[in-house]
């Protein structure tokens, strides 16, 4: 429903997931908070779905971060459960983890389309995002110790592990945001595109990854995740658990029978 502070779509093998709240430059309030982790839940679910692409109603935000009037206040303690929302979010604390995809292993790709401003958890649910597509106008930062508190959805952990130390610390100390060229300079996203041109560059990676054996794009993103911080032989005995898996199943060999019939494979997912 296009009135939902989220819109979730299905289309093909694509979710489709839209932060709606562009008069508050798609801050992250109690119910967005919930709907979002609903629709991570969803898309992991759903076997037809292969790949999901996230961004934010109009062109001025993608997340302008977490509503400091209402989300904040709620989770110090400041202001009481007044809703459903808010208590379902203050009842389950996982909540809030799953939707900024914080200690939650999502092992299917998400694209982000991120334009305006990203800031503050929304440039920590951009961090937990794959692939980054970014608008030429897109102002990216955590600002959270401008406002005495500290980044809480992955931030602290992720960002010096995706750019480079001494960068990291900078957008995490001082605070400012940075330019999409900036980004895309340090590695935090991976193109910057003219505003206009978003929304097709992130379905133009989206669908290349719906292409591919969805079995093998789940399982090495799940490498990724698990191999993340382990020595080399930590890691390959995850690698020696998952390769077996791909290598056994049956679009392991519908891919090659394929690509020597010269047609497109036909996808178990298995």
């Amino acid at each position: 429903m296009t009135d939902s502070v989220l819109i979730y779509e299905k289309r093909g093998h694509i979710a489709y997931i839209t932060m709606n709240r562009p008069e508050a430059r798609n801050a992250i309030n109690p119910e967005m908070m919930v709907r979002l982790a609903d629709a991570w839940l969803d898309y992991a679910g759903d076997d037809e779905l292969r790949v999901a692409i996230i961004t934010g109603a109009g062109d001025k935000a993608f997340c302008a971060g977490a509503d400091l009037k209402r989300l904040i206040p709620l989770m110090t303690g400041a202001r009481q459960p007044e809703d459903e929302w808010d208590n379902k979010l203050r009842s389950d604390p996982s909540i809030g983890r799953t939707a900024l995809l914080h200690g939650y292993n999502l092992y299917k790709p998400v694209v982000s389309a991120v334009q305006g401003h990203c800031l503050a958890a929304g440039t920590e649910l951009m961090q937990a995002t794959d692939i980054r597509i970014a608008a030429d106008t897109a102002q990216i930062g955590l600002q959270e110790v401008k406002r005495g508190i500290v980044p809480a959805g992955g931030g602290l952990a992720r960002l010096p592990r995706q750019i480079p130390f001494a960068k990291a610390m900078e957008i995490l100390l001082v605070g400012d945001s940075i330019s999409a060229e900036e980004a895309r300079l340090c590695g935090l996203v991976n193109y910057v595109v003219p505003a206009s041109e978003l929304t097709a560059k992130a379905e133009e990676f989206a669908q290349k990854i719906a292409a591919n054996g969805p079995l093998a794009v789940r399982k090495a993103k799940e490498a990724v995740l698990r191999t993340s911080g382990l020595s080399l032989e930590e890691a390959w005995a995850v690698e020696n658990e998952i390769i077996p898996e791909v290598m056994r199943s049956e679009d392991a060999r519908e891919g090659p029978l394929a690509f020597m019939e010269k047609r497109p494979p036909q996808w178990k997912g298995r």
